[in-house]
């Protein structure tokens, strides 16, 4: 039975959407295309040669949500939809709160509704808040200092209740760090609306020439070289993570958290040294104010990932800068809006109404 995911269609969701296919899922896709393209649906497709199904539909519209559980038999939810900009959800709070949390509840409700109760749940690393210590395991304090991060940690919570009430649930809370890189085709990557919020695709937009420089967040922390250190993922070892995530929660009850990460930080300007090399194009940058509540030094203990899921990170950093550059020098501007009533080029993939529809062979 086919695997929903919720999001599929955005930088993390497309990867592993990829992956699925690869590994023989058979996948539905729900994305209100808010932060994504319609092309990465194009793109997944190409990549893998296999046909999916795909509704433009938001979590928030029910009725429209419930249509895909009805005209499908789902046997279990990848969870990723969700706003996720730490800057904006300082301005917009009230609209944080209501996109993530309700169209979660939405979710729960309808898969609660269809006896659907496997779920692995995209959260973040922003649930440890500012950690005393590193490396960060699972069992540390959680608390957020954004509301995006505390709409992860309330909907973390929600889920833990929801397990209590019904012992049939199966989650898996996945906290990311830092996902950069792209598929190795350069055909899907980080698309981000306006300005980047992450550091990977400001650099590459400075590499492409459509930022003039990268702006550095404070050089006084207490790291080797005074910029903050983080722990840096690739994607696609990120996506092959939420199927061995898929196969725990197919086989056990319960929810458990799991960190997705290398286990080692870098600092930012050893990220920009290292795109330079990977690249060979140079990076201009200055150093600016540091941002309220940035910790210093933040990566994972992944020893939990490994021990229970069989999973652990294998691409390296010159990986994850090659393939970033890769991504953004054949998309220079990113997706192109180019899908109309059929997507061009491809057999696979047609639009109905306000579905979009894989064509079956």
């Amino acid at each position: 039975m086919p695997i929903l995911v919720t999001g599929g269609a955005g930088y993390i969701g497309s990867h592993t959407c990829v992956e699925l296919l690869n590994a023989g899922y058979e996948i539905i896709v729900v994305d209100n295309l808010m932060n994504s393209k319609k092309e990465s649906l194009n793109r997944i497709s190409e990549i893998t040669g296999k046909s999916f199904q795909f509704y433009q539909v938001d979590l928030l519209n029910e009725q429209e949500l419930e249509k895909v559980f009805i005209e499908n038999e789902i046997d279990a939810v990848i969870h990723f939809a969700g706003l996720k900009a730490v800057g904006e959800s300082v301005r917009l709070p009230l609209r944080y709160y209501h996109n993530n949390i309700t169209g979660t509840i939405n979710l729960l409700n309808i898969m609660k509704k269809y006896d659907v109760n496997k779920l692995v749940f995209s959260s973040s690393a922003t649930v440890y808040g500012m950690p005393e210590k590193v490396p960060i395991s699972e069992d540390f304090p959680l608390s957020a200092l954004n509301p995006y991060g505390r709409t992860k940690l309330m909907i973390e919570e929600i889920l833990t209740d929801l397990y209590l009430s019904d012992h049939n649930w199966s989650i898996a809370l996945l906290r990311y760090f830092n996902p950069i890189g792209a598929h190795e085709s350069g055909m899907i990557g980080e698309d981000p609306n306006g300005i980047p919020n992450n550091l990977m695709p400001f650099i590459t937009q400075v590499a492409v020439g459509k930022l003039p420089e990268l702006s550095v967040f404070g050089n006084h922390y207490p790291t080797a070289d005074g910029t903050g250190v983080r722990d840096y993922i690739h994607v696609v070892d990120l996506a092959k993570g939420h199927l061995k995530a898929l196969e725990k929660v197919s086989t056990s009850t319960g929810v458990e958290s799991f960190n997705l990460g290398t286990g080692k930080g870098y600092s930012v300007l050893q990220m920009v040294e290292a795109f330079e090399c990977s690249a060979g194009v140079p990076i201009p940058y200055k150093i600016v104010e540091p941002r309220a509540g940035d910790a210093a030094i933040c990566f994972a203990d992944p020893t939990k990932a490994k021990q229970e899921l069989g999973w652990a990170a294998e691409k390296g950093l010159h990986e994850m800068c090659e393939d970033s550059w890769r991504w953004q020098s054949k998309n220079p501007n990113g997706y192109e809006e180019n899908l109309t009533q059929t997507v061009p080029g491809n057999p696979h993939l047609t639009i109905s109404g306000d579905s979009f529809y894989a064509k079956k062979e």
